[in-house]
Parts: C-alpha cells; sequence; structure tokens
C-alpha cells in the first residue's frame, strides 16, 4: 500500500461510536464504509477462536454473546474499580483490578486494558480509512472529553500507539467542533459547543474571529451521557419486571445486555417519536413488555439535563459572559438530538441551538481540521485551547501552591521558585496537585518526584525553581532544578487513574464554597513557615552574639521567641503575626550588621504572598 502522502487522520473516539475523518482542499471529509455508513459502533465481540468483531457485527450479537461483547469502554479509560463501582451494576461483562489500581476487562479469562480494547477500535477506524483512500496511514489527531485528565489523555494516546498511530495531537472534542463549525466564519463571535455523548458531558465557551479560536472556559463531567439516560430507563424497566415477576428474580448477563439494547433503541426512537415498545424475554416462558411514552423518558432524564446546565453556568461564569452574550449554542454528540436536551439548552440560552452540522459527525471533522492544520494544508487557523482544572505542589505545612490556573491556555508554562526549611537538606519531595482549593489534603494527587544532589546549604539558601508545562495535548511535565547546583530532575505527570465526576465537581464547588476558610488556613500555614525563619534567625544570632545583649534585652528577646513558638501552635494568623513582629522588634537590640549577615543566609527574602 502507498505511503500516508502527508494525511493524518482525525478520529473522535467515542463511547457509543467512533469515526474517521480526513482533510482536502474543499474542506474535512468523513470517512465511510462501502455501504455509506460513517459511524462504527464502539463495540468489540471476541469469538471463541479468538477472533475479534469490531462495530456493527459485533453490536448485532451482543445479547447472545453478553460475556464476551464489550462496550462503553470509553468510560473505563484511566478509571480505577472504585471509579466504575455504578456502572458494575449494567454492565453484563466483567471487570477485574489491575495494576496500580487501573481496571481489566475480563475477556474469556484474560484481563484486557481499556487502553488494548480502544486500540482495535481505532484499528478498525485506521483500516476503513486505509481502504477508501487507497493509502497508508501512520499518524492521526484524536480527540477526548475536555474533561479529561492526565490520566485519561495518556491512556488515550497510549491506545493510538497500540493501534499503530502516532498521535500528534489529543484535541478536546468541543473545540474540535468548534473548528468544523467555524470554519468559514470570519467575524467575531462567542459561542457554546454543547457536547453531550454517549458517555461524557463537556460545554466550552469559545471566541472566534478571523481564523482564532480561543478557549475562553471549558466545564463538565466525564461520566455523564446517554449511557446514564440508558440506565434511568433500565432502572424502571427492572423494577417493574421484578414487581410483576418477583423480586427475586435474577437478571443475567444476556438480559442485562437485552434491557441495555432495548434501552438504547427507545431512547432513540423517543427523539422521534412519542412512544417506544419495549419486550423483554426473560426465559421460562415469561415476557415483559412495556410501552415507554416520551413523557415518561423526559420525566427520569431531567436530572441529568439539570446537572448539564450547572456546569453550563460555571463555563459561562469563568468566561466572565451571561447566556445572552452566546451568539451560536452549538450542539454536538447523539444525545443532543433529544428533544428535551434541546428545548432546555434553547431556554437556557435564550435562542434556538445550531443544529446545521450533524452531531454524530462534527468531532471528528474538526479532528480532521486540526489535521489538515498539523499536516501544512491550513494555515490560517489558530487553536487556543485551555486546562480544565489547577495544578501545582505541596507547600511546607501542607499549602496548595497553584503555578497553572484553571482555564489557562495551552501550551502553556509557568515556573516558581522555592526553598527548603531544614538546615544541609540534600534532597526535596516534590508532590503534584491538582484541583481548586487551598490545602494539598483537599486536592488530587497526580504524583511525586525527588530532586537529589542538593548540595548541603543552611535552610533558605537553596534556590529550587519547580516549572510546570502543559502541552498542546493537555499532558503535564514537571522539572525541578537548583539553581546554585545546577542539580535537576523531571517528571511526566501519568497518575494511575482519572477523574471520578464527583471529584470533578467537587474540586470546583468546594473551592466556592471554602474560599475564606481555606484562605486563612494557608495564610496560617504561610505565617508559620515565616515565623521559623524568624526564630532560626534569631537563635544563629544568639548563638553568636548574644553574650552581648544586656540581662534585660536578653529576657525580653528570650520571652518573645517564646511567645512566637507559642502562638504557631495556634489557628490565629493574626496572633502569629503580631507575635512574629514583636519578636523581630525585640531582636533589634542585636547589632545590625549581625543580623543582615544571618538573614542574608537564612531567609527568602519572599513575600508571605509569593508562596
Amino acid at each position: 500500500m502507498p505511503e500516508t502522502g502527508g494525511i493524518i487522520l482525525g478520529i473522535d473516539l467515542g463511547t457509543t461510536n467512533s469515526l474517521g475523518a480526513y482533510m482536502t482542499a474543499a474542506g474535512p471529509v468523513v470517512v465511510r464504509d462501502a455501504g455509506g455508513a460513517a459511524l462504527v459502533p464502539s463495540v468489540l465481540a471476541f469469538g471463541p477462536d479468538g477472533q475479534v468483531t469490531v462495530g456493527r457485527q459485533a453490536k448485532a450479537h451482543a445479547v447472545e454473546n453478553p460475556l464476551s461483547t464489550i462496550y462503553s469502554v470509553k468510560r473505563l479509560m484511566g478509571k480505577s474499580l472504585k471509579d466504575v463501582a455504578e456502572d458494575l451494576r449494567v454492565l453484563p461483562y466483567a471487570i477485574k483490578p489491575g495494576p496500580n489500581d487501573t481496571v481489566l476487562v475480563d475477556v474469556a479469562g484474560s484481563g484486557r486494558t481499556p487502553q488494548e480494547l480502544s486500540a482495535m477500535v481505532l484499528e478498525d477506524i485506521r483500516r476503513r480509512a486505509e481502504a477508501a483512500l487507497g493509502v497508508k496511514i501512520t499518524q492521526a489527531v484524536i480527540t477526548v472529553p475536555a474533561y479529561f485528565d492526565d490520566a485519561q489523555r495518556q491512556a488515550t494516546r497510549d491506545a493510538g500507539r497500540l493501534a499503530g498511530l502516532e498521535v500528534r495531537r489529543i484535541v478536546n472534542e468541543p473545540t474540535a467542533a468548534a473548528l468544523a463549525y467555524g470554519l468559514d466564519r470570519k467575524s467575531d463571535s462567542c459561542i457554546a459547543v454543547y457536547d453531550l455523548g454517549g458517555g461524557t458531558f463537556d460545554i466550552s465557551i469559545l471566541r472566534c474571529s478571523e481564523g482564532v479560536f480561543q478557549v475562553l472556559s471549558t466545564n463538565g463531567d466525564t461520566r455523564l451521557g446517554g449511557d446514564d439516560l440508558d440506565r434511568e430507563l433500565i432502572d424502571m424497566l427492572t423494577g417493574e419486571i421484578r414487581a410483576r415477576f418477583g423480586e427475586e428474580l435474577e437478571f443475567g448477563p444476556a438480559t442485562r445486555q437485552a434491557l441495555k439494547a432495548f434501552a438504547e433503541e427507545a431512547k432513540v426512537r423517543l427523539s422521534d417519536y412519542q412512544q417506544a415498545k419495549v419486550q423483554v424475554d426473560l426465559g421460562g416462558g415469561r415476557v415483559f413488555e412495556r410501552t415507554i411514552t416520551r413523557d415518561e423518558f423526559e420525566a427520569r432524564a431531567a436530572k441529568w439535563i439539570d446537572h448539564t446546565l450547572e456546569h453550563c453556568r460555571r463555563a459561562l461564569a469563568d468566561a466572565g459572559l451571561a447566556p445572552g452574550d452566546i451568539e451560536e449554542v452549538v450542539m454536538v454528540g447523539g444525545c443532543t438530538r433529544i428533544p428535551l436536551v434541546r428545548r432546555r439548552i434553547a431556554e437556557f440560552f435564550g435562542r434556538n441551538v445550531y443544529t446545521a452540522v450533524n452531531p454524530d459527525e462534527v468531532v471528528a471533522l474538526g479532528a480532521a481540521v486540526q489535521a489538515g492544520i498539523l499536516a501544512g494544508m491550513k494555515r490560517d487557523t489558530l487553536l487556543l485551547d485551555v486546562t480544565p482544572l489547577s495544578v501545582g505542589i505541596e507547600t511546607l505545612g501542607g499549602g496548595m501552591g497553584k503555578l497553572i490556573m484553571r482555564n489557562s491556555a495551552v501550551p502553556c508554562m509557568a515556573s516558581e521558585t522555592f526553598t527548603t526549611c531544614i538546615d544541609n537538606q540534600s534532597a526535596v519531595d516534590i508532590h503534584i496537585l491538582q484541583g481548586e482549593r487551598e490545602l494539598a489534603a483537599d486536592c488530587r494527587s497526580l504524583g511525586r518526584f525527588v530532586l537529589r544532589g542538593v548540595p548541603p546549604m543552611p535552610a533558605g539558601m537553596p534556590r529550587i525553581s519547580v516549572t510546570f508545562l502543559i502541552d498542546a495535548n493537555g499532558i503535564l511535565n514537571v522539572s525541578a532544578r537548583e539553581l546554585k547546583s545546577g542539580v535537576e530532575a523531571s517528571v511526566q505527570v501519568t497518575p494511575s487513574h482519572g477523574l471520578t465526576a464527583q471529584q470533578v465537581d467537587a474540586m470546583v464547588k468546594e473551592s466556592y464554597a471554602h474560599a475564606m476558610e481555606d484562605f486563612e488556613a494557608h495564610r496560617v500555614i504561610d505565617l508559620r513557615n515565616e515565623a521559623t525563619r524568624v526564630i532560626n534567625a534569631i537563635e544563629k544570632a544568639l548563638g553568636a552574639r548574644g553574650h552581648v545583649l544586656a540581662a534585660s534585652d536578653r529576657a525580653r528577646l528570650d520571652q518573645a521567641v517564646a511567645d512566637l513558638k507559642a502562638a504557631m501552635k495556634s489557628e490565629d494568623g493574626d496572633a502569629i503575626d503580631a507575635a512574629m513582629r514583636a519578636a523581630n522588634e525585640a531582636a533589634q537590640a542585636l547589632t545590625a550588621d549581625q543580623m543582615n549577615d544571618v538573614l542574608r543566609q537564612t531567609a527568602t527574602g519572599r513575600k508571605i504572598s509569593e508562596f
């Protein structure tokens, strides 16, 4: 097969369906099979001989092969077993714990990672594109939900590599949709991209102007989508089945797979019709029949749509905009076909939603546009995306020192200089955090690494520069360097599993709810650190020059130091601050030259606000 000729494939790797697209001189084009179908169901079926079937054929045999038919893998990417506990209720196939707190899908007794399974879907899309274009494809741009964290982005990139693809760029799904939507638009406008897919939800606010796509804010939930709407119908049906045939009725894998299929079909049908019929064969001559109305479905779906509106409010607030400032609302994802979704979003933004672009295809088309930019086919478009959550390090006393704030444009880099708190400290532990709270204990730990080989120096003398770099894929790299000696260490942050929806929501919500108490707690930590440096400086000065002090001055200084140590045990920042000022005043009895010399060796010379 001929080489690529520079083609980079754009891929929308979805929870329910996936598809590919590529860029031409005329614009992006979706890859279709011989029958004209673009969507590839993200479903895998494993045969007894180990043969793997992908897509529609795999989905068609899901009920008869429930244990060996795998779907919704995207919701498992970068997750722990605890994270997916809710999914275990309805998934017919088995999930077991993997190494490093990851999950494995049990396929015929063999554990398969979500990356491996996703790679099979990606490989199928790659082969379809190669067949359609007649060239070998080795490079791709793959989209992910905007709220995917480092682990989930890394997992997606690994899946691409397993599929034989060099992943040139990972692009947020709503941003890709904006690229497809705004390709021919030159006027300055603010748009909202509402993306409700099979397993995830994102809302992004963008400004589009003269080929520049700037993401102002993003929000969302990596565990909210069509699967949850399906689960509402499944829960309703299972409750009614047990009420009719007995509470002790067990639902085997085949029945659970059938219920999933019926629920999904009913959800789709109710977007066009007022009712949908469900018929489930329970075996033993027991058949359950039920007609579900659109009103019933909407009543159960309403709470999930309300959740998406909360995310919309937060995204607008972060962007400093009101609903009326949005000129267009672009709908992305198959679930945006649901009439209730379109009505509620139109009411929220006060305008009709934009549906001219196929919501199933728009993300892949945008990925193809980005692929075209990377291939040099389109040079007049600039994409400026953002990171969804703040990142930083743990500071002395348990504070969270944020280096890159949420909704910062990526790629981005930030550095800050820190120091040691112990004399002759030769190693520094760097604890990397993600979240919006002021204390390390309230944020998510992303990883740790140690800077070793720091030359022995008095506390406060080393200058350790910590640098955070978030690349265009949203993946974090952290490095640390001691400026005097030049010793350095670095790490690409790869946490073992991703954020749960509850963690994501809580990070932002709690940052607002606890803003004042967090600020005071962080202030107390900073004051204690500063007080420690003051005490160390005074004690060193006393050791060198204490004998020249008058007895009254020495007693006054000793008492001030004792008072400061006592104040440091409290949570009263004002008391610590007052005691520190009193100690500094009492220390004036020591010679200015001596104190200056000691302080030059011990103090950081920075303001509290700089920590």
